[in-house]
C-alpha cells in the first residue's frame, strides 16, 4: 500500500493572510491544498492519503474535500505542535490502516507544483533503496557562513549540492519507528524527516526533480506558483 500523508497544520504568518491559513488560499477557484493533493488522488499508486490540519479548519477541509470529489482521504488528523509533531501524529493515523509493507510519501500541503513521475520515482526509490528524498539541484554558489561573525567557513561545490524538497519517502514502518524513538527522547522539533532519518543512521537516496517544485510559504511563492500554473495550462491550450 501506498499512502501520501499531506501536512497542512501551519497558520502561514509569513504569507500575511488575515483571513485564511496559507493552504486554503484559492488559486484559479481551487485551494492551494487541492491543487496539491489532486496530483495524489489522481495518481495510479497511490492507494490512500492521510491529510494533517489545523485543527480550527478541519471541517473546512472535510467541505472542500467533498466539493472538489476527493476520495482517497482516509483520516484527516489535527496538527501537532511543531512540524514533525504534526507528521509523526499523521504517521500514527497511517498505521491504524497501512500494511506490513506499506511506503509513505510525506508532502508539504502547500508544495502543489509536482508531477506525476516524482511520485512514481518516490515510489521506485523507496523499494529499491528504502528511501527517497526529493531534491533540486543548486543554481547558485551556497556559502557557510559563522552564524555570529557571518564569515565564510565553507564553498561547497554546487556540483555536490542539492535542496531538500518534498516528497520525503520511506517505508511506514521504518520512519514511524525512528518518530517513536525521537519522541520518546523529547525530540520534538526536527526540522524536517530526512534530517531526523539521517541523524539516526538511516541511508537517503536522492530523487533530483524539477526547480519549480516551490513551498509557498510568502507572497512572492504565491505568485510564482500562479504564473507556473498558468504556463502549464496555456501549454495544454495552445501546444507550447
Amino acid at each position: 500500500m501506498n499512502i501520501a500523508l499531506i501536512f497542512a497544520g501551519g497558520v502561514g504568518s509569513r504569507m500575511n493572510s488575515v483571513e485564511k491559513p496559507k493552504q486554503f488560499l484559492e488559486l484559479h477557484n481551487k485551494p492551494i491544498i487541492i491543487h496539491t493533493i489532486e496530483h495524489f488522488e489522481n495518481h495510479p499508486l497511490i492507494d490512500a492519503i492521510v491529510l494533517v490540519c489545523v485543527e480550527e479548519w478541519i471541517d473546512y477541509c472535510k467541505e472542500i474535500l467533498e466539493r472538489y470529489n476527493i476520495k482517497k482521504v482516509k483520516r484527516i488528523v489535527a496538527g501537532g505542535k511543531t512540524g514533525q509533531m504534526s507528521i509523526y501524529l499523521g504517521l500514527k493515523a497511517a498505521n491504524e490502516f497501512a500494511t506490513e509493507d506499506s511506503i509513505v510519501l510525506i508532502h508539504d500541503g502547500v508544495r502543489p507544483l509536482i508531477n506525476e513521475q516524482i511520485i512514481t520515482d518516490n515510489i521506485d526509490s523507496v523499494k529499491k533503496f528504502g528511501s527517497a528524498i526529493t531534491t533540486s539541484k543548486v543554481t547558485e554558489t551556497i556559502l557557510v557562513v559563522e552564524e555570529e561573525s557571518k564569515k565564510i567557513s565553507e564553498v561547497p561545490d554546487r556540483n555536490n549540492s542539492r535542496v531538500a524538497k518534498a516528497p520525503q519517502s520511506y517505508y511506514l514502518k521504518d520512519v514511524l519507528a525512528v518518530e517513536e524513538e525521537a519522541v520518546s527522547k523529547g525530540e520534538e522539533n526536527w526540522i524536517d524527516t530526512c534530517t531526523l532519518m539521517n541523524h539516526y543512521g538511516y541511508k537517503l537516496h536522492l530523487i533530483d526533480g524539477p526547480a519549480e517544485n516551490i513551498k509557498i510559504t510568502t507572497p512572492t511563492d504565491f505568485y510564482i506558483m500562479r504564473a507556473i500554473i498558468d504556463a502549464r495550462e496555456n501549454a495544454q491550450i495552445y501546444g507550447y
